[in-house]
């Protein structure tokens, strides 16, 4: 296994220990201004001060809700999901969620893809059942 050039090893003598050392650590005035702040683990304030070995990026209390945060219509299950139930109740709603499904409304929220999805699988299948009980149908009213 290769060395990576931008890390030097060294043993502590007395612990017996391995020590890490990185490139940036020796030649830290090599860095640009804002890459030394945080290369030795130190944060350092607008004063130019360490406040310690850790920096705090970002507030646990001022949590932002995220895009996808927010719970999916229909009690929390989407509308592909509540079209593929629904549907077979009533089936044009199977046929309404391929709609959707093939206009890449998925888009909008990608948890809605599977649903859709569902639901346009369920129109195929529902669009065969009623073709192959048409040609029967109609072969019945030929024999006739």
């Amino acid at each position: 296994m290769d060395k990576d050039p931008r890390v030097e090893e060294t043993v502590d003598l007395r612990t017996k220990v391995e020590l890490v050392r990185s490139v940036s650590d020796k030649h830290h005035d090599l860095l640009r201004p804002s890459a030394r702040n945080y290369s030795r683990g130190q944060a350092m304030d607008a004063t130019g001060h360490g406040k310690g070995k850790y920096a705090l990026i970002r507030d646990p209390e001022g949590f932002q809700t995220g895009v996808y945060d927010k719970p999916l219509p229909f009690y929390g299950c989407g509308i592909g999901w509540f079209s593929f139930l629904f549907g077979f109740l009533c089936p044009p709603m199977w046929f309404y969620a391929t709609f959707l499904y093939f206009g890449n409304h998925y888009r909008k929220d990608p948890r809605e893809r599977a649903g859709l999805g569902a639901s346009a699988i369920a129109a195929l299948l529902c669009s065969v059942v009623l073709l192959i009980v048409a040609v029967i149908f109609l072969l019945k009213l030929r024999s006739l």
